[in-house]
């Protein structure tokens, strides 16, 4: 009998006008769409002499509801732009993504570190005390392999309420952070949880944090609110370091930006919610 195939694995590095200095190379960070911002600012704010590219999908945003062959054949597809454009190591800042194919992503690129966000179930289940804890994401989140396997490692003996969240992903894109409809809709997922008994919720998608005042006020001062994107810098910062590639110097780096979608359009949500005003490239589209 023949031995399976190996899973397809990319080029290597170095690719032509990689820097001379490997750690001066960027760091490519993806989302869906513009969610993956808040885990851009943490990484930033960590590590402000990283050069980085942020692509946000939102042409073929939400991920949430996708096939999980769709949400991968996008993930290895700006993951090859990333490779293209000679980035060191790459955040997957889309909890889907995680959920459904962090695994397959690795073994196609052995040896190029992958940082990955995933929902903060260990910690939400160190610090409830009611011992419900309810998780935030989208649809194909819930259903994944990767948030059932978090809940039986390490929340086994809490009560973990997963709640799909339909249109807060769409919400965020169109920038509608605040507001009466935007209350309603955050309502909607968050007090059931909270009347279940929840005094811990998680953020399990990367665009939920820019809802969060309203999720805050939703639920209430006794309900801690959890967001997984410091970590992931954290852990982005200990890779490089363990590598030996880590960005020298205290001087910022440029960001740049990609979008799957028209780049006048995007401009302006990613302005509002990176804060300064940015100028969105096309994402690439190299084979």
């Amino acid at each position: 009998m023949a031995s399976p195939s190996p899973p397809p694995t990319a080029p290597a590095l170095p690719y032509p006008g990689l820097p001379a200095d490997p750690r001066l190379a960027p760091i490519g960070v993806f989302d869906s769409g513009v969610g993956g911002l808040s885990v851009l600012r943490e990484i930033r704010r960590l590590l402000p002499a990283e050069a980085l590219i942020y692509a946000a999908d939102s042409g073929h945003a939400p991920y949430g509801d996708k096939p999980p062959q769709v949400v991968q054949a996008r993930a290895e597809h700006i993951l090859d732009q990333f490779r293209h454009a000679g980035c060191k190591a790459a955040v997957v800042a889309c909890n889907t993504v995680t959920g459904l194919s962090i695994q397959a992503l690795r073994a196609r690129y052995p040896g190029w570190p992958i940082v990955a966000i995933e929902p903060a179930v260990k910690p939400a289940a160190q610090r409830t005390r009611s011992g419900v804890v309810g998780v935030l994401a989208t649809r194909n989140t819930v259903a994944s392999p990767g948030l059932a396997r978090l809940i039986a490692t390490y929340a086994a003996h809490v009560r973990v309420l997963a709640q799909a969240c339909s249109g807060w992903v769409e919400r965020v894109e169109r920038g509608e952070l605040d507001g009466p409809e935007t209350e309603a809709a955050v309502a909607a997922y968050v007090r059931p949880l909270c009347e279940a008994g929840a005094d811990v919720l998680v953020l399990g998608c990367t665009h939920y944090p820019f809802l969060r005042p309203v999720i805050e006020r939703v639920a209430g001062p006794g309900v801690t609110v959890l967001d997984p994107a410091p970590a992931v810098a954290r852990e982005l910062a200990r890779r490089l370091d363990e590598r030996g590639n880590a960005a020298p110097g205290p001087a910022a780096a440029d960001v740049t930006f990609w979008t799957s979608a028209d780049p006048q359009q995007t401009a302006a949500v990613i302005t509002r919610l990176w804060g300064q005003r940015v100028r969105p490239q096309r994402l690439p589209d190299r084979a």
